[in-house]
């Protein structure tokens, strides 16, 4: 366990201190919206086109793989959809429970993938982003669209929002990243010469500037007004889709390597991104941002309990 946490503390530290930043205005608010949206369209896609382009991928069990990742997020999926009700929320709400429980923040995956198995880490859970970010958006979509406070037929609705996911995915520069670096690899171009410092030196910015804006983001005030359900939630992301997705990596034999990072994934704290998504769509938006910050608070042990106890790490 010592050693897990070890790995993972800087994560969390950068996380804690783009928080202070924010809190103490340390740094201008209008600093935190440009830096972000450079580590998700640049940062970020710079060290995953890196790494994917030069990765051994022929020796990942890719297929199993996404097949473990993905039954977890549709079992977690159903299992909030048949009982997330329960709690007595209304429509709007739901759709924020739902989002949190499924939804993974990929910034602090791709950190602490690195932080704790270096670039083969890093290669195993762009696997996870291509599958999952997809999939975790166009759910989203479908249950904002059903429940969410948004006025206007149904069905306009629908058509509204499916679009909307379709062209999130298909610009998501993450993805792109991931499929670019991919395409690289297996064309045996690599990385070009030419670029690969240049690849290099944005990727190194992906992982301070990403987790800071992290942890600016973070709202503890929206975290103990929401109570009970961002606990429940909390368990259900935290606990529930790390066991389920440990479970689908014996029934399709992904093991090693690649079942830690399978579960590490699953493990990770909800995604900035739900909040964006709960504004436009008609979800619940307050209780959107409770969620995303106490899973992120509580998976500064959540995540090396769930690598430790499930993952074998």
């Amino acid at each position: 366990m010592t050693p897990i946490l070890f790995a993972l503390a800087p994560v969390f530290l950068l996380i804690f201190l783009g928080y202070l930043l924010k809190a103490r205005r340390l740094v201008a608010d209008a600093f935190w919206a440009p830096a972000e949206k450079l580590t998700f369209y640049l940062f970020f896609p710079a060290l995953l086109v890196g790494n994917t382009a030069t990765a051994e991928l022929a020796e990942i069990e890719v297929l199993p793989m996404m097949a473990a990742v993905a039954s977890g997020i549709l079992s977690v999926a159903g299992m909030v959809t048949l009982f997330g009700r329960r709690f007595g929320v209304d429509g709007a709400a739901f759709t924020s429970l739902f989002q949190g429980a499924i939804r993974p923040n990929s910034y602090v995956g791709i950190a602490a993938a690195f932080a704790l198995f270096g670039d083969a880490g890093l290669t195993l859970v762009a696997v996870c982003i291509v599958v999952a970010v997809p999939m975790v958006n166009l759910l989203s979509v479908v249950v904002l669209v059903r429940y969410g406070a948004v006025s206007g037929p149904s069905t306009e609705k629908l058509s509204r929002g499916r679009q909307k996911a379709l062209l999130g995915v298909a610009t998501n520069p993450l993805i792109l990243a991931c499929l670019l670096g991919a395409l690289l690899n297996f064309s045996g171009v690599g990385t070009p010469s030419l670029a690969a410092p240049l690849v290099d030196i944005l990727g190194r910015a992906a992982l301070p500037v990403g987790l800071l804006a992290v942890g600016a983001g973070l709202d503890l005030a929206a975290a103990r007004q929401a109570g009970r359900l961002v606990a429940a939630i909390a368990a259900v992301k935290l606990v529930a889709l790390p066991a389920v997705t440990f479970l689908a990596c014996k029934v399709f034999a992904v093991g090693g390597l690649t079942a830690t990072v399978s579960v590490m994934y699953a493990s990770l704290p909800g995604s900035a991104s739900a909040y964006v998504m709960s504004r436009q769509m008609g979800g619940d938006a307050k209780l959107m941002a409770g969620i995303i910050t106490a899973t992120t608070l509580a998976a500064i042990l959540a995540m090396p309990m769930a690598i430790l106890v499930l993952g074998g790490g």
